[in-house]
């Protein structure tokens, strides 16, 4: 998303950033482009909100994720990991909302777009 240029910032709340890692072909190619794969050709900052309990985003991809925004020099996007929140953490009519880390999430996105989207 934040590749095209008309683009001034993108958040994704867990979203997964490259094929599982029992993927089958298919699911490969229909997740493509994954999002790690992108990191070089981001025109504008991302904020990435993940759970570190999430079962189905591992947490090794989002490290991967952050080390390939480092290597492309995104210096002005993030990846935050809040370590014991589960999948849907921000979802507050479901169980798996975890309040501190939903308004944490909630605060860095708005800073992000204030920072960003003002004109």
């Amino acid at each position: 998303m934040a590749r095209f240029p008309t683009l001034d910032a993108g958040v994704a709340w867990y979203g997964r950033l490259s094929p599982a890692a029992n993927a089958t072909e298919e699911q490969k190619t229909a997740g493509r482009p994954w999002p790690i794969d992108l990191a070089g050709e981001l025109k504008a900052p991302v904020l990435g909100l993940y759970g570190g309990q999430d079962g189905g985003i591992p947490n090794d991809t989002v490290k991967a994720m952050t080390d390939a925004l480092a290597a492309a020099g995104r210096t002005d996007s993030q990846i935050i990991l809040y370590d014991d929140a589960p999948h849907g953490f921000h979802a507050d009519y479901r169980a798996s909302y975890r309040e501190a880390d939903a308004k944490d999430g909630w605060r860095r996105l708005l800073a992000l777009f204030d920072s960003r989207l003002k004109d």
